[in-house]
């Protein structure tokens, strides 16, 4: 499935329910000219535009289901193998030196890392965002997973993009803790150099008990090899170790917001 045919069911669902674009941008509180850029191409749908559509168009989640399928599609073909194991896990754990974690950023902040990549057109940037917005269900939907997250000072500190997709992203970032299933570590900027400096990876813990790593790269790897998988689990609890109480982190997060 590709983009042409998700535009065509959201066109088809507003027919059927005889709604405009205008009114239904007033049903979902969008802007019409939002709803005319998705509708002509020119803008990539998001997960919550496409759940929002569902429940005004009254179409049982299609929309939504139809983007998540597109988004999977349009993953790069290296990375699709880790979007099956992240689907399948019960917990995900990710150390991160560098940025915050795609599975915690803000649109504006993914589409400015991806942006910099400068491996890109628009229009792929566009798709890869969706796709990441798409993933982040993992962690906000209907069955979420457990997620823990250790996340280098400097890289809260990075500007990407421009001060306000900083501090959103900041701000974004405090939201998402208080949520049950979300844990947040900051390795302050005093502790120099540590375990994390060498790239960072998630660990997927998978039903049967089995781990299985992902380590960060211009193409990333997937790790099963059960020394390897230990040796990165080390690294995590010698990371742990390292980073600030929970508490203490959102505290720091929160300071580092209002200096923005």
């Amino acid at each position: 499935m590709n983009g042409d045919m998700w535009i065509r069911a959201l066109k088809a669902a507003r027919a059927g329910a005889g709604v405009s674009q205008e009114a239904l941008a007033e049903l979902i509180r969008w802007s019409p000219s939002t709803i005319a850029a998705i509708e002509t191409g020119r803008r990539r749908p998001t997960p919550q535009f496409a759940e929002a559509a569902d429940a005004a168009l009254d179409t049982g989640g299609l929309l939504a289901e139809l983007l998540a399928v597109a988004a999977r599609q349009e993953s790069p073909a290296w990375f699709a193998p880790w979007r099956a194991i992240e689907a399948e896990a019960v917990t995900l754990r990710t150390v991160q030196p560098s940025l915050v974690p795609g599975l915690l950023q803000t649109e504006a902040y993914a589409h400015a890392v991806l942006s910099a990549q400068g491996t890109h057109t628009p229009e792929q940037v566009a798709q890869l965002v969706a796709g990441r917005l798409v993933r982040q269900e993992l962690l906000t939907g209907s069955a979420p997973k457990r997620f823990t997250a250790i996340v280098d000072e400097t890289a809260l500190r990075r500007v990407v993009g421009d001060r306000d997709v900083q501090r959103a992203q900041l701000e974004r970032l405090a939201e998402l803790t208080t949520l049950p299933q979300v844990r947040l570590y900051v390795i302050p900027a005093g502790v120099g150099a540590h375990a994390g400096l060498a790239g960072g990876f998630v660990l997927a813990a998978l039903p049967g008990g089995d781990e299985v790593a992902y380590v960060d790269g211009v193409f990333g790897q997937i790790v099963d090899r059960p020394d390897t998988v230990a040796t990165i689990r080390t690294m995590w609890d010698t990371l742990l170790g390292e980073a600030l109480p929970a508490s203490v982190s959102v505290e720091l997060i929160g300071k580092l917001v209002n200096e923005l």
